[in-house]
């Protein structure tokens, strides 16, 4: 594991080292257990137990608690697992990782999983050759299990004023790249802007200009990662103006241009296969 692609690394932590927001070109899966704060890509999250965090590429994550155990951080590359590849095995795509609508971790109710990271840093530690596909086969099982506590979780949880704002992420994965106004889908769903934006961010813990833009950056992502396009293409893609615009755009929510997106964290081996 010498290289960036071939990358998998498990290490424990303390909280202090996250008091900043901190965000790498890696996947990456924290396992807390304490209560605190967890603040991604400015949005936050209080807890109180112990849970598994799920970050993609630049997520930018921010961890605030005064009980907090050692944090244990699993961190690989697309390359070394890509989900893409793996989406049908663990259906972890748009559900653990790249989920703007939900929150990004789950709570852990036992200790199956802890127990894998475990078997992860004995693996590491004995340095035996041809250890990358056991680790691998660790990593889908942890991405596997972690999948199904989501459903299980999303299947208890509907509320009464679902029905309007799951129509609001149709029409949003829908129309994000030529309406990225709010006021657009607030008329769509024949709610008042105040009423519309209140009830959103009461569902989704963001406002509809939030979710608008994460949708935008997330698209972004995936075609830097998973396409050869080039940044003007994404940028004609996407219906921005001209690609300063866009880069301007991504720099903004991301903290790094698309040009620097693209060499920290690669053209996926899955490269125009794929970009769902």
């Amino acid at each position: 594991m010498t290289t960036l692609a071939h990358f998998l690394h498990l290490q424990k932590t303390d909280i202090t080292a996250y008091s900043q927001y901190y965000a790498s070109p890696l996947y990456h899966i924290f396992l807390l257990n304490g209560n605190g704060t967890i603040y991604v890509d400015e949005v936050d999250y209080t807890f109180d137990g112990h849970l598994a965090l799920f970050l993609t590429p630049y997520q930018q994550v921010r961890l605030t608690g005064t009980t907090i155990a050692p944090i244990e951080k699993l961190a690989f590359h697309g390359d070394f697992y890509c989900i893409e590849y793996h989406k049908q095995e663990v259906a972890c795509n748009g559900l653990l990782f790249n989920n703007i609508y939900q929150q990004p971790f789950i709570e852990l109710s036992d200790h199956e999983i802890p127990a894998i990271f475990q078997k992860i840093a004995m693996e590491t530690a004995r340095q035996l050759p041809h250890t990358e596909p056991v680790l691998k086969t660790y990593l889908q099982l942890i991405l596997a299990m972690a999948s199904r506590i989501k459903r299980l979780t999303q299947e208890s949880e509907v509320p009464e004023h679902a029905l309007p704002l799951a129509t609001f992420r149709t029409l949003l994965e829908e129309n994000f790249i030529s309406q990225r106004t709010p006021m657009f889908y607030a008329q769509a769903l024949a709610m008042t802007p105040n009423h519309f934006t209140k009830q959103v961010t009461k569902y989704y813990r963001k406002s509809p200009s939030k979710l608008i833009q994460e949708r935008v950056i997330l698209e972004a992502k995936k075609l830097l990662h998973l396409s050869h396009k080039s940044s003007k293409e994404i940028a004609s893609l996407m219906n921005f103006d001209d690609q300063h615009y866009f880069s301007r755009y991504f720099k903004k929510y991301t903290n790094v241009s698309p040009t620097e997106f693209r060499k920290q964290v690669g053209i996926s081996i899955m490269a125009d296969l794929s970009i769902t």
